[in-house]
């Protein structure tokens, strides 16, 4: 599906995210091993969170929607998940193939959950993900005793990937160093260490996001952290909780940079999660001269969240690097884009990660931008953005990545002319509804 997108003049309204798509997947693995019925409100009912929903189905869990596509005041959502959590023990074998489809948070911390099973099963995904690799993950699982097979790309490229076999169970306590900050390697780990007679420790070379962490916690798992070390006890009993999910902030940052690049816009969005592991773009944002407010900050079940306000500002570039770029990550393709509005040159390294994402987002996005006009170089493990350059609409590629599409959509806003986006369906996999919000704002200001 193609999307055209024309500059605007104004942008404003008070608004809500969908859910958040991290603390979504893990509600819904960690209730389904959880014992007795987990309600969630809130779920972000996008393609990657119902992969998940349909995986822990053909497992033996029973997963039932409440979905009236109404949000709370509070900008929560009214959607709700009721989940029958089976305990650690109850996951069936299943008799098909799991699919993850294009999520790579399902692939992985669903290894995680399987390797400590008695029975063998069978994950894959699209052909994107596919190519993403899972030896991260296999690796440290195997060590731990679970017996974890995939397929080789090329005889040149080594590697796991999947599809993936995984036959578990028996597995031991182990202490592993990370050799890259991964959120979802970690939290693979974390959700294996449940089944194992002992304390499972994570040794993390950048603190990463801790929802998985958190929401553990929340079910009554037994966890200790020290600096950049977490350890988990194993073999004790979740209990089932209600769950009240934030809007996502990697959702928002897309809209908060289009409140910050067209002119006389001023855009409040309400009930956003505010992780300080997630919440990297806001500070980087707030650097760059972004007119930035937070308020209503509440905190539930550990995780934060809150109002935040932005308004139309004048950018300047900065450099990026090193800790707190895994705590951006995601938002790094919009983060090109406030950007290319900023006065000055941009420079972001160690995000070599991008390039196993989704697509090589990079790549991908060095693309997108140049395409339109803009002065973007791509480096071995970032980019190296000159802001201030005028853009004009043309036609670009999403590469099948939904925050490639989004970037895209937000950069077309200020650009001369009409911007022609190919696939832009794929925002379903973490925003539904992006469309319509942007064709809100854009009323909002007339």
């Amino acid at each position: 599906m193609q999307r055209k997108v024309t500059s605007a003049r104004r942008l404003s309204g008070i608004i809500s995210v969908p859910g958040d798509k991290s603390i979504s997947h893990r509600a819904v693995m960690i209730g389904a091993l959880a014992e007795g019925t987990t309600e969630i409100e809130g779920f972000l009912a996008s393609a990657d969170c119902l992969h998940t929903c349909q995986c822990l189905r053909q497992l033996g869990v029973s997963i039932e929607r409440e979905d009236d596509g109404s949000r709370n005041d509070d900008g929560c959502g009214k959607d709700k998940l009721i989940i029958k959590g089976q305990g650690l023990w109850g996951l069936q074998e299943p008799a098909e193939i799991l699919d993850a489809g294009n999520s790579g948070t399902t692939m992985r911390l669903l290894t995680g959950i399987l390797a400590g099973q008695s029975f063998t099963s069978s994950i894959t995904g699209d052909a994107s993900l596919c190519r993403r690799p899972m030896e991260r993950v296999a690796v440290p699982l195997q060590l731990m005793g679970a017996r974890i097979t995939g397929t080789q790309l090329s005889r040149h490229q080594g590697g796991i990937y999947a599809p993936l076999i995984i036959s578990g169970g028996n597995l031991q306590p182990i202490s592993y160093k990370l050799p890259i900050a991964s959120a979802q390697v970690k939290s693979a780990l974390l959700l294996a260490g449940l089944y194992t007679p002992g304390w499972t420790e994570i040794l993390e070379p950048v603190v990463t996001r801790n929802h998985t962490e958190l929401m553990l916690e929340a079910f009554g798992a037994q966890l200790e952290r020290e600096g950049q070390t977490v350890r988990i006890k194993g073999q004790l009993p979740l209990k089932a909780r209600k769950v009240t999910i934030p809007g996502d902030l990697s959702s928002a940052a897309f809209l908060l940079v289009a409140g910050l690049i067209v002119p006389d816009s001023r855009i409040v969005i309400k009930g956003v999660g505010l992780n300080p592991t997630r919440s990297g773009i806001i500070e980087v944002l707030q650097a760059m001269g972004a007119k930035l407010r937070i308020t209503d900050q509440v905190e539930i079940a550990g995780e934060l969240r809150g109002t935040i306000e932005v308004e139309s500002s004048s950018l300047h570039g900065l450099s990026l690097g090193g800790e707190i770029i895994p705590r951006l990550i995601d938002e790094l393709p919009i983060l090109a884009v406030a950007s290319l509005f900023a006065c000055g040159v941009t420079e972001i390294r160690d995000a070599q990660e991008l390039k196993v994402k989704e697509s090589n987002r990079l790549q991908a996005i060095c693309a997108g931008l140049t395409r339109l006009g803009g002065q973007v170089e791509e480096l071995d493990d970032g980019l190296l953005i000159r802001g201030g350059v005028p853009l004009q609409g043309a036609v670009c590629q999403s590469f099948g990545d939904h925050r490639i599409a989004m970037a895209l959509a937000i950069v077309a806003l200020g650009a001369k002319g009409e911007t022609v986006i190919e696939d832009a369906e794929v925002v379903e996999v973490s925003f539904p509804g992006f469309w319509s919000l942007l064709d809100q704002l854009r009323s909002g200001a007339e």
